[in-house]
């Protein structure tokens, strides 16, 4: 089949069409609220503060403005943008009926009105009835906006339905698959053009029947035509033009409130449970930084955690300033800082609320950990690799979606990833999808979210900071308990958080066996020791579990306690460097002849007492690891309790939070009247000017101040360059009253205010010519 010939027509008729106003001339016309508003809605183009309408509209015709204020811009929105370019209103003005047409009849003109008025307020295109759009949206769209390739001219009178409805399956099926994707296609019969008598192949045939062009030799592009008509009645193609809706699931605001307290209480425990380990065995820093993988695996281990839940742990910390590189010039590790201590002796409530605020406000993703990038190298936590400036808002875009649900309603990831990429197709790049995932089970652990829903400390974090979320999470956690349960075979169950008091007593006598919502400890002699060595009596010890125990305490345990007590301290120590006294002389003799007496140096000087030059600590390490039970004692013979306390560093300055570049209404109309006074500056006609820039001060000064006064003198208006204290540069047209005193006074033609203006603030000054 051919295209018939397009002959001659009888009538030829010419059309005048009056060219729109431009983006200056529309910007112009707009009112100061308007204007207010769309600095404050797109903060690039206030930065820095343009000096008049015509750099405005620049900024705003930009691409990678266009691009940006793009990115906030839902589906529908963006097709309506889309039918706009596919209607060449960047050329010329479009009405909103071909726009209605374009966009596709199901959508509605009031909804496609609805999308213009959200792109006019941000000045991607302007206009009422016919509406233009800037060039760089065509190229912020990409290279086919809407999947629509270039216009052919010989098929703007074809009866393209017919032509398709004719053609074989096979060439149909082809041309609806790029008419529904990309238009380009790459097949080799691209770069052989033979008549359709001659055509072999679906490519050849429909080159020559001109439903396919050629690009180069391995190229073809599907004409525009061609693809509007095989989409019919969606000629944006198969953009989903309403919101997607999600599978809700509705929970008790209580039951989603203690779950994730509960995820909160966890987390802390880990938290914790890695300060301390960190505080005895830092692990090394990488050479191109970061965390190792061992070292993340140990850190798994000990907080009985999957890796990714390891390193949010540490991601944490780390955003709150609680960990940080040693810097050191040889074996440099990641320690704790002097934060830590503080943290450790808040409540819960507060200890959650810095964390969760540090990880809401962290400008990190650490979901990429594990992650390979292009060079195949795996991302390692606390490097930088992992740094991504945008993560915090993000991560408040996501849980305010979340949030914005009735209380209780839960949903799936992958719902939300779905409803996300429909309000911002263009946000988040590659990771897109990821980053909600990623959010969603990060804010879990942490118990802003439980059951796939936010939690009330959640969205009180959000909403009203970390202060208000500590208080809402410590009215849901479960209140502290005053008792444990000891067991038989000498464990004791605590069946949910302790008080302090005895949280620090069950630390100090028992050794963590498991943790969870309850925590299971158990008791043995180094324990026991262990709370001997810090100072407690076995009477005080027979005591906690005597008055703590909601359980009988089992003989076991008794008979352990005094067994261990009966032993511990009788032989003290001190220094001398340091010292060993023991009241019996046999057993003192037995230390000295113990092979660890050589290693420690051990001399005797009395029947009762040894010294050594090794320090106390290590002393006391070495006679227990040969089987002895010594104890530290001060200078009035009270028990000593010579633990480490842990490594520390200087805490860090704290972390910078991640802020949205919003610009203040107030400071958004100050920057429209500068607006407006450049506008009346630029219009001006100028005569003799005086310029500082470059001059030598005081011949400068002295010139400036002689056009001054002479502009007084003849009652005429000045155009001036200033510079504001907050060194922002700007023109006005002023007309002068008086000069002197370093200072220039007159009224501003714009705003009709009297204003003084500082000579030095000054850069040039020129007469205005009626």
């Amino acid at each position: 089949m051919r295209l018939p010939e397009r002959g001659p027509r009888s009538v030829a008729y010419t059309v005048v069409r009056v060219p729109g106003p431009t983006l200056i001339d529309w910007l112009r016309a707009q009112d100061d609220q308007t204007l207010a508003v769309l600095l404050v809605a797109r903060p690039d183009l206030a930065t820095p503060p343009p000096p008049d309408t015509t750099v405005l509209a620049a900024r705003a015709a930009t691409r990678a403005s266009v691009t940006r204020a793009a990115e906030g811009l839902d589906t529908f929105t963006l097709a309506v943008l889309d039918a706009l370019v596919v209607a060449d209103a960047d050329k010329e003005p479009v009405s909103v009926a071909r726009v209605v047409e374009v966009v596709g009849a199901d959508a509605g003109e009031a909804r496609v009105r609805d999308g213009l008025d959200v792109l006019v307020r941000l000045a991607l295109a302007w206009g009422t009835d016919e509406l233009s759009v800037v060039p760089a949206a065509r190229e912020a769209g990409g290279l086919f906006p809407a999947g629509l390739g270039r216009s052919s001219p010989p098929l703007d009178d074809v009866d393209l339905p017919g032509m398709l409805a004719d053609l074989p399956e096979a060439e149909r099926r082809m041309l609806t698959t790029l008419a529904h994707g990309s238009p380009l296609g790459r097949t080799k019969d691209a770069g052989v053009s033979v008549p359709l008598e001659q055509a072999r192949t679906p490519v050849q045939r429909l080159l020559a029947m001109g439903l396919l062009l050629r690009r180069d030799a391995e190229t073809v592009e599907l004409p525009r035509q061609v693809a509007l008509a095989i989409r019919g009645n969606s000629p944006l193609g198969t953009v989903r033009l309403t919101e997607p809706t999600m599978n809700t699931r509705q929970h008790k605001v209580s039951t989603v409130d203690a779950t994730g307290a509960g995820e909160a209480l966890e987390f802390l425990r880990r938290a914790e449970s890695l300060v301390k380990a960190w505080s005895t065995e830092p692990p090394p820093v990488l050479k191109s930084g970061g965390l190792g993988v061992r070292d993340l695996r140990r850190v798994a281990r000990e907080l009985d955690t999957d890796e990714r839940g390891a390193g949010l742990v540490v991601e944490t910390l780390f955003g709150a300033g609680m960990v940080a590189d040693s810097s050191a010039a040889t074996s440099p590790e990641w320690l704790p800082t002097t934060l830590v201590d503080p943290w450790l002796v808040s409540t819960p409530a507060t200890q959650w609320a810095t964390l969760a605020s540090a990880w809401l406000d962290l400008p990190r993703l650490p979901g990429l950990a594990g992650a390979r990038d292009a060079k195949d190298k795996v991302l390692a936590p606390l490097s930088d690799d992992l740094r991504r400036p945008p993560a915090p808002t993000e991560r408040r875009r996501i849980l305010s979606t979340l949030a914005e649900l009735r209380g209780g309603t839960g949903v799936s990831p992958d719902d939300l990833a779905a409803l996300m990429a429909w309000r911002a197709p263009r946000r988040g790049g590659r990771l897109r999808d990821e980053i909600v995932r990623w959010t969603l089970a990060e804010a879990t652990a942490l118990g802003l979210v439980a059951l796939g829903a936010s939690t009330g400390a959640g969205r009180a974090l959000l909403e009203d900071g970390p202060a208000a979320a500590a208080k809402r999470m410590a009215d849901s956690m479960p209140e502290p308990l005053d008792h444990v349960l000891v067991q038989a075979d000498l464990t004791v169950v605590a069946p949910g958080p302790l008080e302090p008091g005895l949280a620090a007593d069950m630390a100090a006598v028992a050794d963590v066996e498991s943790a969870g919502s309850a925590t299971v400890y158990r008791v043995t002699e180094s324990s026991v020791r262990r709370a001997l060595d810090v100072g407690r009596t076995a009477e005080e010890l027979h005591d906690l579990f005597r008055t703590r125990s909601r359980t009988p305490v089992p003989q076991g345990l008794t008979y352990l306690i005094d067994d261990v007590a009966r032993r511990h301290g009788r032989l003290r120590g001190g220094t001398a460097t340091s010292f060993l006294r023991c009241d019996d002389p046999v057993l003192l003799s037995e230390v000295a002849a113990h092979p660890a007496a050589a290693r420690l140096e051990l001399r005797k000087i009395a029947p009762t007492v040894l010294v050594s030059p090794v320090p106390l600590a290590d002393v006391l390490e070495e006679l227990r690891g040969a089987g002895f039970a010594p104890a530290a004692e001060d200078s009035l013979g009270q028990v000593l309790d010579l633990r480490p306390t842990g490594l520390r560093l200087p805490a860090p300055a704290r972390p910078r939070r991640a802020t949205v570049s919003a610009l203040a209404p107030e400071r958004a109309l100050a920057m429209v009247e500068q607006l407006r006074a450049g506008d009346v500056a630029a219009g001006t006609r100028r005569g003799r000017t005086v310029s500082l820039t470059g001059g030598t001060g005081a011949a400068d000064t002295a010139a400036t101040l002689a056009l001054l006064r002479e502009a007084i003198e003849r009652n005429n208006q000045v155009w001036i360059d200033f510079v504001d204290s907050r060194g922002v540069a700007s023109q006005r047209v002023v007309d002068p009253f008086r000069v002197g005193g370093g200072v220039l006074e007159g009224r501003d033609v714009t705003q009709g205010a009297v204003r003084q203006y500082p000579l030095h603030r000054i850069t040039s000054a020129s007469l205005v010519e009626s």
